[in-house]
């Protein structure tokens, strides 16, 4: 008998929560719309006849509302086909080791797609382990320039298209960029990161709360897509020299300190907050070249968060590549099953 069509599902708890709903007006993500948003994936993935999904525990409450949803829709609504959900039996540590380890286990569960509800952070530390397993993106979180904002139900008819390989991968997948960081020199030699918006070398001296706070402390800037209607690190990009996501290119932009001048530029760097930063620089960021991030003392931050503390000493290099996580193109992936008419044909299989 042949294994069920099985999709992941990570949704991240602590997405939408974050220092910045103090600082800036971003709007507060809840427990309970998240386990709603779940509900509706489901909702869309079981509708096309995906037959089983894996998903994450946690201590802030999705999963419980999750369980409940799950029970109350057994006893009243079970002609309404949903996936069998089975949690992954991993310690949980409420840091983004819960999301690497569980999407570690996915992989080797052989899982069709992985739909992610989360921020840049959460998509980020997903693509890290994921392989080429493809990611149906949902946004919860802030600033996000990464994921999709939209529907869950919508999202969970086109990921049980792609998870049953009903659309071609040529049509419903999009390949993304990435920015790799290596320290090639210093106390962390050997370590890397990767991005798939930004990576921000500030001159704040700690991680601390690690949102980037203050324009005046970016030092510089490399983005893999900036466009004109973001928010985040990325607007300013997309303010300055705009760049779509599947270009050839990103950018490498610097900004001036104290004392310095250069082009007064702003952009929506946070929901609610329209800064004012000064550029000194900006050129096409090519790929497949590794290049030196020129920084002495500060901070690295990856797709907004600040991770790595720089010292004297420590040297770092920066490469642009096409090696970043496969996502469902929803849009696409809907078109093509209309002009092929497969929601007629599963709705035909459901009578």
């Amino acid at each position: 008998m042949p294994s069920p069509v099985t999709v992941g599902v990570v949704a991240n708890p602590a997405s939408g929560r974050d220092i910045r709903r103090l600082t800036t007006y971003a709007s507060v993500f809840p427990t309970a719309e998240k386990a709603n948003m779940v509900v509706r994936l489901l909702a869309g993935l079981g509708a096309l006849g995906i037959e089983r999904v894996l998903a994450l525990r946690d201590e802030t409450g999705v999963a419980a509302l999750l369980l409940r949803a799950l029970e109350t829709h057994a006893a009243v609504a079970a002609h309404e086909h949903w996936p069998d959900v089975e949690f992954l039996d991993l310690p949980i540590t409420d840091s983004a080791a819960d999301t690497h380890a569980g999407v570690a286990q996915m992989k080797r569960a052989e899982v069709s797609v992985i739909a992610v509800l989360g921020g840049d952070g959460t998509h980020r530390a997903v693509a890290a382990h994921c392989g080429r397993i493809p990611l149906l993106t949902l946004s919860t979180g802030t600033n996000n320039a990464f994921p999709d904002l939209r529907e869950a139900t919508v999202a969970g008819l086109a990921g049980a298209l792609v998870a049953r390989g009903a659309v071609p991968p040529d049509i419903a997948l999009t390949r993304n960029k990435r920015l790799v960081v290596r320290c090639v020199e210093g106390s962390q030699a050997g370590r890397e990161e990767i991005a798939l918006v930004d990576v921000c070398a500030s001159r704040q001296r700690f991680v601390g709360a690690r949102a980037i706070s203050a324009p005046s402390d970016i030092d510089a800037l490399f983005l893999t897509f900036a466009e004109p209607d973001g928010i985040g690190l990325s607007s300013i990009g997309g303010a300055w020299a705009p760049v779509e996501r599947g270009a050839s290119h990103g950018l490498s932009m610097t900004f001036a300190g104290d004392g310095e001048t250069g082009m007064p530029l702003i952009a929506p760097i946070a929901p609610g907050r329209v800064d004012r930063v000064t550029l000194t620089g900006c050129e096409r960021l090519e790929p497949d070249v590794w290049m030196p991030i020129v920084f002495e003392r500060g901070t690295l931050a990856f797709d907004g968060e600040r991770e790595i503390e720089v010292e004297r000493g420590d040297r770092y290099e920066i490469r642009l590549d096409w090696q970043g996580p496969l996502t469902v193109d929803v849009e696409r992936t809907l078109r093509f099953a209309a002009s092929r008419q497969l929601l007629r044909e599963a709705a035909a299989r459901v009578t």
